[in-house]
């Protein structure tokens, strides 16, 4: 089969990586791509939602994977389907679980799903008066999709105020902070998992630990995410209660309010005092945690996601290699606010021939001069081994055969799971 991949950063890249270890798929694409994935697949410009169908009925695909969360929620999946191309990735109705915080929560508190409590706003007086009220620290969000930065945690009232005027008010992520979630401050520790979907369904996966802040011992502001690693030892026994209480009555739900979920559902945990709760649901795979959960799946990618289009997910079993991948992520200095692009990137030849870790590639642009930086986040490298701490140092070892001026990266990925 011909599997088209929807998406341009590190995260498609370990996708169409996964894919490309099937003896079911002959040839994987992606589109946009960019040009550090160029070296490695054929990638395609597709500007519009039109330009798909012809490209799938001239290359022959078989199979289209969505990647990102913007396609998603601008009815990609629906598109494609009306034409009678197979894809995996939800609904636009279903996409509303990451795309709106707002409904996300709402639907959770409906069918009793553990998450914080919460206030919506879309009127800015009232949301700062609802903060006069509060205790600190409290968490804002903004309703719609902010590249994975618009949550921010406030720790007094001036900060509070500060923060929800720079999203309402003078549009920090656009159109994104018309609508703000308020919620408690959830105190614990966050760990991630994904399940695979047929809308009736699932089966989860492993977990990981995002490491979400830009620099060691979680300080700075958030990011998408420098780097992560798989598995989470001490999530594993919240396994049997985060299968039954967090995802079985999502899919439950969504198929009972009429948009059943069809595709991979992202669960971003706080694990608490009382138990798992969710932080979020994202509609689509996670970057960073895809970088290391997909190199440590051993069942074949495109039989799950033949599994998906049956509606046989049930049928299925998952299947893990033993031992530990760690990915550390590569940014430009000044991420996650105004950073510098167009550096030059030296890459040691042996870190893209060496079957010992993976380079996935994300903000780069070739030029004469080679590869340059155009992103925030420029690449990550990503480790596995038989113990976490050799994982660890394995991809460290590996990544310091990646250098550009201004390179940025924390320096305890995955030092969390060796408490």
């Amino acid at each position: 089969m011909k599997v088209l991949v929807v998406g341009s950063g590190a995260r498609e890249h370990a996708i169409a990586e996964s894919f490309k270890k099937s003896k079911k798929v002959q040839e994987v694409i992606v589109t946009p791509g960019n040009d550090g994935i160029a070296l490695y697949f054929r990638i395609a410009k597709l500007p519009d939602f039109t330009s798909y169908i012809d490209f799938v009925k001239k290359e022959k695909i078989d199979l289209v994977f969505i990647g990102p969360e913007q396609p998603l929620s601008e009815g990609l999946t629906d598109y494609l389907e009306q034409h009678g191309i197979k894809v995996i990735g939800p609904s636009q109705l279903a996409a509303r679980i990451e795309s709106s915080k707002a409904f996300a929560k709402k639907l959770m508190q409906k069918y009793k799903i553990p998450t914080a409590a919460f206030k919506t706003f879309t009127d800015y007086e009232k949301a700062e008066k609802y903060l006069a009220s509060c205790t600190f620290p409290q968490v804002i969000k903004a309703d719609g999709l902010a590249a994975g930065k618009g949550v921010i945690i406030v720790h007094n009232i001036s900060e509070a105020r500060e923060t929800l005027q720079n999203i309402m008010i003078e549009g920090a992520f656009g159109n994104a902070g018309n609508q703000v979630v308020i919620e408690e401050f959830m105190i614990g520790w966050e760990t991630s998992i994904f399940a695979f979907s047929d809308g009736k369904s699932f089966v989860s996966t492993i977990f990981a630990q995002d490491h979400k802040a830009i620099y060691d011992g979680d300080k700075g502001p958030n990011t998408g995410g420098m780097g992560a690693y798989a598995p989470v030892d001490k999530a594993k026994s919240y396994k049997h209660f985060v299968d039954e209480k967090i995802f079985k009555p999502v899919f439950k739900a969504m198929q009972e309010e009429g948009f059943p979920f069809k595709g991979v559902l992202f669960a971003g945990l706080m694990i608490t005092k009382r138990g798992p709760n969710v932080v979020e649901f994202n509609c689509r795979f996670g970057d960073p945690e895809t970088q290391v959960i997909l190199p440590l799946l051993k069942t074949d990618l495109a039989d799950i996601c033949q599994s998906i289009l049956d509606g046989t997910i049930e049928d299925l079993s998952l299947e893990w290699e033993d031992g530990y991948a760690v990915n550390v992520v590569a940014a430009s200095q000044g991420y996650p606010g105004e950073y510098r692009k167009g550096d030059l990137i030296e890459i040691a030849p042996e870190l893209l021939e060496t079957q010992d870790a993976k380079i996935y590639f994300s903000g780069v642009k070739k030029s004469e001069k080679g590869m340059l930086t155009n992103g925030g986040r420029v690449c990550s490298v990503m480790a596995k081994s038989t113990s976490l701490t050799s994982a660890i140092n394995s991809a460290y070892n590996h990544f310091l055969l990646l250098k550009f001026n201004g390179k940025t990266y924390r320096t305890d990925i995955g030092k969390k799971g060796l408490y």
